[in-house]
Formats: structure tokens, sequence, C-alpha cells
């Protein structure tokens, strides 16, 4: 079983040969309807490297399948540049998002990039362009490694061309294009809002306090624009998160923030906490942006896990009086910061003041 161009370099034999179907999962079926039979998938070079591999071998027992991994996409398309491959962005855009390439487009950048097909080219080089990185060359790889192997270059700002069967797409990023900060605290204008954020300087506080670790889930309490759930996920690879919001058009907007900025595995939950928390994977972090009020903060400090850390920022002074009775209760910390930015005053500046914010973290 295989893709059509893998079987077709296969000498004849008496084996039955299974053109794997479109979409992948489908194929995956098919394999796995075939048990009890002596099977041989055929994929390209190292299939646990953004590969098949893994999908399988999660359906499969250990001893239902062996591997046999050849030279990888990664280093067929490395040998053929030149490039240092440990310095080298490696993605598998198969089936994932072009938007998964958004935090790591910067110049200078080298990038390997997986594609489905020939339209997948065109699709990648007007997203390239689309975000300011027109100026990037591609270095084209048709089905590396065979017969009929092809090496075409092209500035992505160059229009649209004929390519068959793309394995990998080797980019260096030029260009003009906005550069995604790798510290917390982005400025507000990489997010869509509508007025509802956490500001910079108080989101680059709210991810300090919550720490962020590998491989944790964190739950986002009214998430707004989704801003501190979308932060925490550009952390690192191995974050999960999932953001609770009682509004389809925030809930909406939270969505395509985190498409965008190519974090796209962020859950969206619609609903009221604390009544749509409990379904949900535990939390190792808890942040409350919205909503809080005495129920939600009851079921928070008697229902989590020992050990999680909640941090809740407040705005108001029901919600302030809420967060201090917490910290007398349940321990913690108290953080009263105040903000101000200067604006015009006639002629000359003033500092205009923000509402002071209120932020409590304690560990469950």
């Amino acid at each position: 079983m295989g893709p059509p161009r893998h079987l077709a370099l296969l000498p004849k034999g008496a084996g039955e040969r299974l053109a794997w179907p479109v979409p992948f999962a489908d194929g995956v079926e098919q394999l796995l309807g075939l048990r009890g039979r002596r099977v041989v998938a055929l994929a390209s070079g190292d299939p646990f490297w953004f590969g098949a591999g893994a999908v399988l071998a999660r359906r499969l027992s250990p001893e239902d399948w062996r591997a046999l991994p050849g030279r990888s996409c990664f280093a067929l398309a490395a040998a053929r540049l030149g490039w240092p491959l440990e310095d080298t962005v490696c993605l598998g855009l198969h089936a994932a998002p072009l938007a998964r390439m958004r935090p790591v487009l910067a110049p200078g950048r080298r990038m390997l990039v997986l594609l489905r097909d020939g339209a997948a080219v065109a699709q990648l080089a007007g997203y390239l362009a689309q975000e300011g990185f027109g100026a990037s060359e591609l270095h084209i790889m048709e089905r590396l490694g065979g017969p009929s192997e092809r090496l075409t270059r092209q500035r992505a700002d160059a229009g649209a061309r004929s390519h068959e069967a793309p394995v990998c797409v080797g980019v260096e990023v030029a260009g003009k294009g906005r550069v995604l900060p790798l510290a917390s605290g982005r400025a507000d204008d990489w997010f869509d809002s509508g007025g509802q954020i956490t500001k910079r300087p108080v989101r680059a506080l709210t991810l300090s306090a919550l720490a962020p670790r590998p491989f944790e889930h964190l739950w986002d309490i009214g998430g707004g624009s989704g801003s501190i759930a979308i932060e925490w996920l550009l952390s690192d690879a191995s974050l999960t998160a999932t953001a609770i919001e009682p509004r389809p058009d925030r809930a909406a907007r939270i969505t395509a923030n985190a498409a965008r900025l190519g974090v796209e595995r962020l859950r969206v939950v619609p609903g009221s906490a604390p009544w749509a928390l409990e379904e949900l994977e535990p939390p190792q972090a808890v942040f409350v942006g919205g909503g809080l009020d005495a129920a939600l903060l009851k079921w928070l400090t008697s229902r989590l896990p020992r050990g999680t850390r909640i941090v809740a920022n407040a705005v108001t002074l029901e919600t302030e009086s809420l967060l201090i009775s917490a910290q007398a209760a349940h321990g913690g910390d108290l953080l009263r910061v105040q903000l101000a930015e200067t604006r015009p005053l006639g002629r000359k500046r003033g500092w205009q003041t923000a509402f002071p914010i209120l932020q409590w973290s304690a560990v469950t």
C-alpha cells in the first residue's frame, strides 16, 4: 500500500498493490482493515519525522508493526542545498495550515517545508508575499531521491508556476515583513481584539506569573481576544490551551487570531465558567481575565487538582475585593499594577493613567 508514485517504482511481483487514497485518513482505515495479512505500507523517507509512522503506530499494537526508515526528505533536501539541518527549521505542512510558519518567519531564516501537492507551492509563495516576505527564495524539489528528481528556484513574489509533485520546498526568508517577537507581551495590534484584550505590559506580567512549562495545559477563562492563551502557546510547541468564552463573536475572534498566528491548536469552548469547565482536560495553569465572581472562585479553589497555578486580574473594586479575600483564604501573592502613557496635553504632553490592575497568583 502506498502512493501511486511509490508503487510505480517497485519491480513487478505477485503481491496485491493498493494505492493510498486521499484524504490520508481513509487509507489508515483501509490499512487497519487488512489486519491478519502481510502488508507493507510505503512512505517517503523517515516515517517518524512528519510522516505516516506516528499515525499508524498509535492505531496498532507494538507487536503488529515494524518500521524500516529510509533517508528522510529533510536529509535529502539538505544534502541537495548544502544546508546544515541543525540550523534549519523543518516543517511538515501536508495537512497543516501555512500559518504554522508565522511564528518563525524572519529574514535570514532557512526552512524546509513538506507540502501536499503542486498547487501548494503557489499557495506557499502567495502566503509569504502576503506576509511581506515576497523576496524569499524558494528551492522547489520534486520527486526527491527518484529517477525524475527536479530542482527549480524562484522568488516567492515571482508568480505561480506549474509543479507536478513537490516533496519539499527550501525557503530562504527575505523581505520587510513583520517579525513576531520571541518574548511575551507582544504588541496589542498582533491581535484582532475589538477592545477586549489584556494590554501588552499586563500580558507580559501575566505570562510571567503563569510560568508556562513544557507539555502543560492552560485554561484561559473569559478569553476575550485569546491573547493570553495564544502567547502561552507561542512559548513552546508542546503546550496546549483551552479558551472559555461565552460570547460567540469573541469566540470566533479568538479562533481567527490563533489561526493567523500559527497556533490553531488552541481549543475554544463556548460557554460560561464554571459550568463550561466540568468536562475539560485538567489544567496545570489557569488564567481568569474576565467573568470572575464568587461562584467561579469557589469552584476553582475547591475543584482544581493540587499544584495548579491560578492567575487572576481584576479592574473593578468588586473583583478586587474577591481577590483580596482569596489571597487571605488561600495564600499566594497580590500585585497591584498602575500604568501611565504619554498623551498630548495642549502643545505639550502629560501622563494618562490607566485603570489599576490587581493580580492574584497562587498555587492550589
